[in-house]
């Protein structure tokens, strides 16, 4: 077995028990303890574990985001969440949506009249634009050209005054001690906005789980309702069932 084999069976295997010591390494692969330590150093360097005493932990820390256009492509998961969530607007409801794509599709796929919809994403008014039976109250401030939304003090400021009946909030990692986004301005924003909603709904595709970013967004505490694509791992199924959060798996896109 060669080592980029051996690393992404280690991969594998602490994707299920979470950490691995170098016994294990050793008595699993048949290596020495040597081989086990240069696996762990170069496993350290690609950013895939954070080495511990007598072993290794998996790392949740992403300290980039790939571009919103970038993100766009990986659509499959991210359209069925949003279908369920559009699903979920009845006509005549003021909702916000946070940025981004799952968000975007969201748009898309909203079929009610008399809506307002609050949104700081270009990208979301733009589809809006097609939908005349819909208002678009569209949020100004500094223009993150990167992630296409709008954010600053003027954002937040446009805010204090406004009262939806649902968020539709997006984020990019959840950890047990909550929701996480790359920068603090996002992570206030997104804040600001959860304060204006009577329901807060969180879109969260499974590659988010077990994800950790700069900056937390907030706890469990804030969220009412998650929509997702998988069975949430653990320990999320007991965070969520303890913060009192519904929980909808949603289903396949009909072929």
């Amino acid at each position: 077995m060669t080592q980029e084999e051996r690393i992404n069976s280690i991969v594998d295997y602490m994707k299920l028990n979470r950490k691995i010591s170098m016994e294990d390494i050793c008595t699993l692969y048949e290596v020495s303890y040597d081989t086990a330590r240069r696996d762990l150093v170069k496993m350290e360097a690609d950013g895939l574990i954070v080495r511990v005493r007598g072993g290794a932990i998996l790392s949740t820390m992403t300290k980039s985001v790939s571009s919103y256009k970038d993100r766009l492509t990986e659509a499959g998961s991210k359209r069925t969440i949003a279908m369920t969530a559009a699903s979920l607007i009845r006509d005549g409801e003021h909702v916000m949506l946070d940025t981004g794509t799952t968000t975007q599709y969201v748009a898309e796929f909203m079929s009610t009249t008399e809506n307002v919809v609050v949104t700081n994403s270009i990208d979301v008014a733009g589809v809006l634009c097609d939908k005349p039976q819909i208002a678009i109250h569209l949020l100004g401030g500094m223009l993150n050209a990167w992630h296409r939304y709008a954010f600053g003090p003027r954002t937040v400021e446009m805010l204090n005054d406004i009262r939806v009946d649902k968020l539709f909030l997006g984020t990019c990692g959840l950890t047990s001690e909550g929701l996480f986004t790359p920068t603090e301005e996002e992570a206030y924003l997104k804040r600001e906005m959860i304060k204006r909603a009577n329901q807060v709904i969180m879109l969260a595709d499974s590659a988010k789980f077990d994800k950790s970013l700069y900056h937390r967004v907030c706890s469990f505490d804030a969220i009412d309702l998650l929509i997702t694509d998988v069975n949430p791992p653990a320990p999320f199924d007991k965070l969520l069932q303890d913060h009192n959060i519904e929980v909808i798996i949603a289903s396949p896109l009909p072929k």
